[in-house]
């Protein structure tokens, strides 16, 4: 494909996957290979990609140079900034304070200002770049936490882009994450994305119920719609590249590597890979590992536990003091359980190369990968890939977020020495057919997951999401379709106007029987019943006898309980819409809302002639919400042989005779019937029986911005206030 008319997309991240040494003060650049990189690199047949991130600190004498030779070969644009900023933005808030908190570890937090404010120029420095290279078009995809607030900047100068996020690091709970001094406008950041992307449910629900519970804001399977815009909250494990591992054991480049880690090999072989990081619970594993050596004196000689760690800004406290505890457990294991022949933890602290990493992941018999808490952990997979055989075992904190997927490992708590304990016994005493069993299942879920089908699956659905938020920009009712609107109405022979009363005509209230219709609402009503010609029909879920009260000098049919009962004038009586059925169910299904009643403070139930309801408008939002999902999950499953829907509204819950409907009381009543101008307004999904049933003629109006089968959507219900004033103003104008 030609690059001028490939898409592009834009990839921003905290680094650029480059290396840059200076031999005899020239700087030089190699390239990174990692996973990620090789997997985005792989773009480049169906996208030009760009990718904008901080090379490290480069001196300003230095800056044009290492511009020119990231440009040019590998389309990497670099964000330059000053030591200060860096230091004070990565290792500072980012690492001191964000990375604490979203491990779920907020002891180990430190809070600055100074060192907000550098993360928050950084993140500016970030969008200015993006900036600097956006066309229309582009697909802007940011990653990791060092990065929330680049969406904010970005949202601001362009509103129209597609933008999606992806966090490679768990998300804490509410409790936790409101710790943080800037929870809230780092959420309000994230809120500007089209798609923000986790490893995990847990991690996905995190996130929403902050959202919910800091924000207001709740979400319908992970949607949250602002505006004319829709964003989607979803889960992506991240895969590994399983071909490169799979196969590396027979790549002729790394055998010599590879057979010299063989040649080593003397027994039972036990390894663990780690960055220095109190996340990773290095001195928990080497705990255990001690307990074991304890408890099983048998496997003293007959293993060896070979311990990697990965240097890692060990010029902070905290991870020097780690290193300190590492070091003294190595020793104290080695001189109390070690000979003259045999030391029970090879030691190694440094990076491996690929073939040396390759070489121990294909001797290893057990991999013990014991994080504390960890985004994905993709050195678990690796294992597994690495394994043609199907041999080994995997031992796996269910902290990692690979544990939802890797259910066949062995998953143990990280905390408890005796847990890890006992899972290296039963991994050292695996049968052969037990271990390839398991590994089968594992390996061939991974080939399938990979991270080419991870990053397919990202941007399919930010495309997706993107096509919601363009349809819901064009539903919108703009001026053109509002004025065409008002025109046919003023135009037509007969008219019919359905209409929703709470969050269509007035705004929800805590307390239902406090939504009584104003007077300016009144007399619109009752100018719009006064055009001859015009049939006005309020439907709503209030009960009758509510309806009846408020609006006994409007001359308009009223329709109480979605359609069970109707009242043709002011001077008829209520008749039910069809035969009234039984309403024994309400027997079983009224203790079960007692129950939650008691359970969530200020909620409480409505009875009605077909329906009873559970409101929980006042309640907590977070407790609140959980319940209802909860409510509505077991009343699904109790409703089943009742005759009756569950319906989830506005901050309630109804149960309700089946056969009623909104929309089948326009089938019922109007069907037949033959008007010129047909008009439906309504704010929740007990209206989109009514939107499906209208012919494709019809004018309807959804308040809100949800996805909806209604034409055409506005944002509040003073915007239908307003709408009904100009049909009135446009039948009299034209009989001026």
């Amino acid at each position: 494909m030609n690059v001028l008319h490939k898409k592009r997309i834009l990839i921003v991240s905290n680094r650029l996957p480059v290396t840059i040494r200076y031999r005899e003060e020239v700087p030089e650049v190699t390239p990174s290979s990692g996973g990620l990189v090789s997997g985005l690199l792989s773009l480049h047949d169906e996208y030009e990609t760009l990718w904008i991130g901080w090379p490290g600190f480069v001196s300003k004498n230095d800056r044009q140079a290492i511009s020119e030779i990231l440009t040019g070969p590998y389309n990497f644009h670099p964000v330059f900034m000053s030591e200060q900023v860096s230091d004070r933005y990565y290792e500072g808030f980012s690492n001191r304070t964000l990375w604490p908190i979203f491990h779920s570890l907020p002891s180990n937090a430190k809070y600055s200002s100074v060192e907000w404010e550098a993360y928050k120029k950084a993140n500016e420095l970030f969008s200015r770049k993006v900036l600097e290279f956006y066309r229309s078009g582009d697909t802007i995809w940011i990653h990791d936490y060092h990065l929330l607030l680049v969406s904010r900047y970005l949202r601001e100068h362009l509103p129209d882009a597609a933008m999606g996020f992806f966090l490679h690091i768990p998300f804490p709970q509410y409790d936790i994450f409101r710790l943080m001094p800037q929870h809230r406008e780092i959420l309000e950041s994230m809120l500007n994305l089209d798609l923000i992307g986790f490893h995990t449910h847990d991690y996905a629900q995190a996130f929403l119920g902050c959202v919910r519970r800091t924000l207001g804001i709740d979400n319908h399977l992970g949607q949250i719609m602002d505006g004319k815009r829709a964003l989607q909250v979803d889960v992506f494990p991240m895969g590994i590249d399983f071909a490169k591992y799979s196969t590396a054991v027979n790549n002729p480049s790394l055998q010599k590597e590879i057979e010299k880690i063989r040649q080593m090999n003397t027994g039972k072989t036990v390894f663990n890979v780690s960055r220095l990081d109190y996340t990773k619970g290095i001195p928990q594993s080497l705990r255990a590992i001690r307990l074991f050596f304890r408890r099983y004196p048998q496997w003293r000689e007959r293993i060896i536990f070979v311990l990697v760690v990965v240097p890692s800004r060990e010029r902070v406290e905290r991870y020097a003091a780690l290193k300190r505890e590492i070091d003294e457990c190595v020793g104290n294991i080695n001189s109390e359980f070690g000979t003259l022949n045999w030391t029970p933890i090879s030691y190694i602290y440094r990076s491996l190369t690929f073939g040396e990493l390759i070489g121990l992941y294909d001797i290893a018999d057990v991999a013990l990968i014991t994080p504390l808490r960890d985004g994905m952990n993709l050195i678990a997979k690796e294992y597994l890939a690495v394994k043609q055989d199907n041999t080994g075992v995997l031992i796996l904190s269910e902290m990692a977020g690979s544990a939802k997927e890797l259910v066949e490992s062995i998953q143990v708590n990280p905390n408890s020495e005796e847990e890890i304990c006992e899972g290296l016994y039963h991994a050292l005493t695996m049968p052969p057919e037990e271990q390839q069993r398991r590994n089968r299942s594992m390996r061939e879920r991974l080939k399938t997951h990979n991270i080419e089908r991870w990053i397919h699956r990202f941007l399919t659905r930010l495309r997706e999401i993107r096509k919601i938020s363009e349809e819901l920009g064009v539903r919108h009712l703009d001026a053109a379709s509002r004025a065409n609107m008002v025109t046919q109405f003023g135009i037509a022979q007969n008219r019919l106007i359905l209409i929703d009363y709470d969050g269509t005509l007035v705004p929800f209230a805590d307390e239902p029987d406090r939504a009584v219709p104003d007077e300016e609402l009144l007399i619109t009503l009752n100018q719009l019943t006064a055009i001859p010609q015009t049939t006005l029909v309020i439907v709503s879920g209030r009960d009758r006898g509510t309806l009846g009260t408020w609006f006994k000098e409007t001359n308009a049919i009223l329709v109480a309980e979605h359609g069970g009962w109707v009242k043709r004038s002011p001077s008829e009586d209520w008749e039910p819409t069809i035969i009234p059925p039984s309403d024994a169910w309400k027997k079983e299904i009224r203790p079960l809302l007692n129950l939650y009643v008691d359970r969530i403070p200020l909620s409480f139930i409505e009875e009605k002639d077909f329906s009873l309801v559970w409101h929980y408008r006042k309640a907590e939002s977070e407790s609140a919400s959980y319940a209802a999902h909860e409510l509505i999950d077991m009343l699904s499953n109790l409703t089943t042989n009742l005759r009756t829907h569950v319906l989830p509204g506005n901050k309630c819950v109804e149960i309700r005779s089946t056969g009623i409907s909104k929309g089948a009381f326009y089938q019922r009543f109007f069907h037949s019937a033959s008007f010129s101008f047909l008009f439906a307004a309504g704010d929740d999904w007990t209206d989109e029986d009514l939107f499906a049933a209208l012919p494709k003629e019809a004018f309807s109006v959804k308040v809100g911005t949800q996805i909806s089968k209604a034409r055409y959507n506005v944002n509040v219900y003073s915007d239908i206030r307003s709408l009904l004033n100009e049909f009135t103003e446009a039948v009299h104008a034209r009989n001026r």
